[in-house]
């Protein structure tokens, strides 16, 4: 999603084109597919398991340890707190969510690199 260089994203509120109904939606969704509390991935997070998983850009964190730290200040900031930038992390959240979800590999997946790619962005497959 592009941002509209008008610095919408910064403050309160939502960003062009977006209505309460988006902010919403994007809500709803994002609280569906995170299935952890923030200590709980607060606590992953912290673990070499955790630090280890995904795409590490020239050896630092990797994008979904950083997207874990901001899934868990999204947990614990009020609705009416919550900027765009906050509403467009969201739904990247529930995109990657989704997507990886349907890729899920066959066999014991407990330990494996998808799941714990998957609770970097704030949701544990075995969870029911």
């Amino acid at each position: 999603m592009a941002s509209s260089g008008t610095g919408a994203g910064k403050g309160k509120g939502s960003g062009a084109g977006e209505d309460e109904q988006g902010r919403e939606e994007a809500r709803r969704d994002f609280h569906e597919v995170v299935n952890m509390a923030p200590a709980e991935l607060e606590k992953w997070l912290g673990t070499e398991e955790s630090q280890a998983a995904g795409q590490h850009r020239d050896g630092g964190e990797s994008t979904g340890h950083a997207s874990g730290r901001r899934i868990v200040e999204l947990l614990r900031r009020k609705k009416a707190d919550l900027t765009a930038d906050d509403h467009a992390h969201m739904r990247k959240v529930v995109g990657y969510v989704r997507r990886h979800l349907a890729q899920q590999p066959s066999g014991d997946v407990a330990d494996s690199r998808w799941r714990h790619s998957l609770m970097n962005w704030g949701h544990d497959p075995l969870k029911r």
